[in-house]
């Protein structure tokens, strides 16, 4: 029971953070997305959107290309080859937590 809690502890927090964990899952689903999109998506303010992207970008699991459209700043956000292998292993990591959790709940 307790190797449970201690991989709990041991997830990364970097994409385990809820809205890194939005972002990444939402990303690992399409090609790429634009700046607007992920944030109605998220509903984070344009601010902290931008604050989360730069972490994800920085630890190199996502790119930002910006661009203008029509005179129109334009971010779209793709997400790295190591950053789609780094959720899909997180999302792992959850779904054995959970069911090594199953295995000392009461019946």
């Amino acid at each position: 029971m307790n190797r449970v809690f201690i991989e709990i502890a041991s997830l990364d927090k970097l994409i385990h953070e809820p809205a890194r964990l939005s972002l990444m899952t939402a990303l690992a689903s399409c090609k790429s997305a634009d700046f607007l999109a992920l944030k109605r998506l998220t509903g984070l303010t344009a601010g902290n959107l931008s604050i989360h992207l730069s972490k994800l970008e920085e630890a190199g699991l996502i790119k930002l290309r910006k661009q203008f459209i029509e005179k129109k700043p334009n971010t779209q956000v793709q997400i790295t080859e190591k950053g789609r292998q780094l959720i899909e292993d997180h999302w792992q990591q959850l779904e054995a937590l959970y069911r090594n959790a199953q295995e000392w709940l009461p019946d």
